[in-house]
């Protein structure tokens, strides 16, 4: 992607962790906000890993919140600042776009650590698991039914010796049927990762989406959780 003005993305990771929000002005890490690039066309478009080379514009608000900046022209002039007049095309679709692509990137990080090993489907081997205290995270789809995640949620208290703490997996934005066919087997309704180090590579793309779906960030219920043991039931800002 061609991108003009602004910070290199890369470059100041170190001396600047964090990024400001273009249409608010707040702060927030660059593994929560939202990076926009621009195409070699000069369309403006998400870029999800926060990897494209050059500069970019970040945005920490929900999708409700874009796609009414984006009616009343406040996205178009904050991309003007932080272009520096460039030329640019936004596109109608914009918001979707970012859905779609940070549901991509959280779903293409699901794969990774399901071809790593790390990734466990099926209720009966997640229970197992969970009841032995193997599970670093656990969720469900969101049309997972509430018995079968009951019953896996006080499996995973079980093992972690952290019964009557409320402890529950994460219920995602998304329902059996596109979980399914990110990762290619019939009917993933429960998941479960048993190494804490893919948890958290995990942590970064589902916070995203959350946030921008307007959940919040998948944090865990007992006080001191880090994003790796995030556990909270979900009803599902510069580079």
């Amino acid at each position: 992607m061609r991108i003009p003005h602004n910070d290199a993305l890369g470059s100041d990771s170190l001396e600047a962790p964090e990024r400001r929000c273009i249409l608010t002005g707040s702060h927030g890490s660059r593994d929560e906000l939202i990076r926009l690039a621009i195409s070699p066309d000069g369309d403006v478009l998400p870029d999800a890993l926060a990897r494209a080379p050059g500069r970019g514009a970040w945005i920490g608000v929900s999708r409700g919140e874009l796609e009414t900046a984006l009616a009343k022209g406040k996205l178009k002039g904050a991309l003007a600042r932080a272009y520096k007049g460039a030329a640019l095309t936004i596109p109608a679709d914009l918001p979707q776009r970012i859905e779609a692509a940070l549901t991509r990137a959280f779903t293409d990080r699901l794969g990774l650590e399901m071809k790593s090993g790390k990734l466990l489907v099926g209720s009966d081997r997640i229970a197992e698991n969970a009841r032995m205290g193997k599970v670093r995270w656990l969720a469900h789809a969101a049309d997972a039914g509430q018995d079968g995640s009951r019953k896996l949620d006080q499996a995973w208290r079980v093992g972690e010796d952290e019964e009557g703490s409320g402890k529950q997996g994460i219920t995602l934005p998304l329902d059996r049927a596109t979980l399914s066919v990110a990762l290619g087997r019939d009917n993933v309704v429960h998941m479960a990762l048993t190494d804490r180090s893919a948890a958290e590579r995990l942590a970064i793309p589902l916070q995203r989406l959350l946030r921008y779906l307007g959940h919040g960030a998948a944090t865990g219920q007992n006080e001191g959780d880090s994003p790796a043991d995030s556990a909270a039931p979900v009803a599902v800002t510069t580079n």
